[in-house]
Parts: C-alpha cells; structure tokens; sequence
C-alpha cells in the first residue's frame, strides 16, 4: 500500500511539472532594449503600457541596463513592429528587439545599413532639430538612421543640432526632416503635428519651432 502511494505521488508530480513544461512551452520570450528609462516611474509606465496587451507574464525591468523582458502566448504572434510600437507609444526608443518563438525560432530586428554605391555622394550636414533629453537624442537618432541613405546621426540635446552623415543619391535633407517632425520633433524644415507633439512623454515636450 504504502509503494503504491509513492508512485501515485510520483505520477502526480510528473504530471504537474509536464503540464508547467508544456505551459511554458506555449509562450514567445520577448527581450527589448529601451533606451530613456531614467527612473522606476519611467519603468512603471512602460509595464502599464504593455499591461494593453492581455496574456503578458514574467515582466522584468533591469534599470541599469534598459533591458525589458516579458513572455506572451505563442499563438498571438507577437510581432517586432508591434512591440516596438508599443515602446514608442509609452514614449521610449526600442534600441533593439528579441523574440525567442515557443517552437525555439528566434527573430531579431535589424539595423538599417546603408549600401553605398559608385553614384553615392556623402554629404554632412547640421540641421537643428528640437527635443530636450536623452530620450528625444535616441528618438531623433534611430528615426534618422533607420532611414536609407543615412550614414550615421547624432543630436547634441545641448544646442538641439543633428549632425548627419548622409548619401545624396538615396535621401535628401527633406525626406530625414519629415521623418523626424513625424517622430515628433520640429525641425527647420518640418513641423510635426501636435497630436504626434501631445503624445511626447512629458520630458520631451520641447519649446515649439
């Protein structure tokens, strides 16, 4: 009697870690950089903003690092774009972007680089562009080199200039302001809209061009 109950217990508690296996089993792991996070607040409102989409678990944050980790059920399907999405929407910079898939595939995204050719033609250019803080500058920076053409960018929040490494034959200083003002940020070329403006956390609300 008593062997007969030990292996009743043992099948039950095979059956228990199976059913956790398999559970588990069934969800992405999701991993985002997050370029802005500067204080619990700010990790607070980025998990309230993911919080949207229904099924989310194992939320992390490491603040030192920007890393943000979730799962979310395999069978939605989570996509890179809706992810990073939803980072911009909560008012960050998604740097970059990981999802290890139930079925063990894994996605990343990818930086935008851009193919020189024999008919390129570098040009450096300053342009001012407004923002306030570190989020604006990686905002304003990703929006610009994901866009073909652009070599490199960095803003300076200091005296709100864009330095911009870009080939002539692929983009032209009005395609990367019209890019920027629809990130929300004005620049001498370009306005953005003040719904895209009125979403801007409140740290980047920047005095209007």
């Amino acid at each position: 009697m008593k062997n007969l109950l030990v292996i009743v217990i043992a099948i039950f508690s095979f059956t228990l870690c199976s059913n956790s296996t398999i559970a588990q089993s069934d969800r992405d792991q999701i991993e985002v950089q997050v370029d802005g996070l500067g204080c619990p607040f700010c990790a607070y409102g980025l998990e309230k903003k993911f919080k949207e989409f229904k099924g989310i678990k194992d939320v992390k944050i490491e603040m030192e690092t920007g890393i943000f980790t979730f799962s979310y059920p395999s069978e939605k399907a989570l996509s890179l774009e809706s992810i990073e999405n939803q980072v911009d929407k909560a008012g960050y910079t998604a740097v970059s972007t990981k999802i290890t898939r139930a079925d063990g595939n894994i996605e990343e995204s990818k930086e935008n680089i851009t193919a020189l050719t024999e008919e390129s033609i570098i040009v450096k250019k300053d342009i001012f562009v407004a923002g306030n803080c570190g989020m604006c500058k990686a905002r304003i920076e990703k929006t610009s080199r994901n866009i073909t053409g652009v070599v490199n960018a960095d803003w300076d929040k200091d005296n709100k200039m864009l330095k911009l490494e870009f080939d002539n034959s692929q983009t032209s200083i009005g395609e990367i302001s019209a890019a920027i003002a629809k990130a929300g940020h004005d620049t001498k070329y370009a306005q953005a809209d003040d719904n895209v403006y009125d979403e801007l956390p409140g740290c980047c609300q920047y005095e209007r061009i």
